[in-house]
Order: C-alpha cells, then sequence, then structure tokens
C-alpha cells in the first residue's frame, strides 16, 4: 500500500511555539502511513 503524503504550511509569521508542533507532528506521523512534506516559500 502507498503512504499518502501530508504537508505542513505555515503563515510564516513570529508564533511561540510553532517549531515544537511542527516537530511533534512530523514526529506522530513519519514511519507510519504517511510521506511528510515541506512547502518552502508557500
Amino acid at each position: 500500500m502507498s503512504k499518502r503524503r501530508i504537508g505542513i504550511l505555515t503563515g510564516g509569521g513570529d508564533a511561540p511555539g510553532l517549531n515544537g508542533i511542527i516537530e511533534s507532528v512530523v514526529r506522530s506521523l513519519a514511519g507510519e502511513e504517511f510521506e511528510i512534506i515541506g512547502i518552502q516559500d508557500g
């Protein structure tokens, strides 16, 4: 079965704790049935 893709896109403004949230999502989903992709300058 192929992996599903999930992209993480943020608004780009300062938000305390945002890096921690992104890291938590990536660690939770990576290696399971998801492929995590980053969207640069999205």
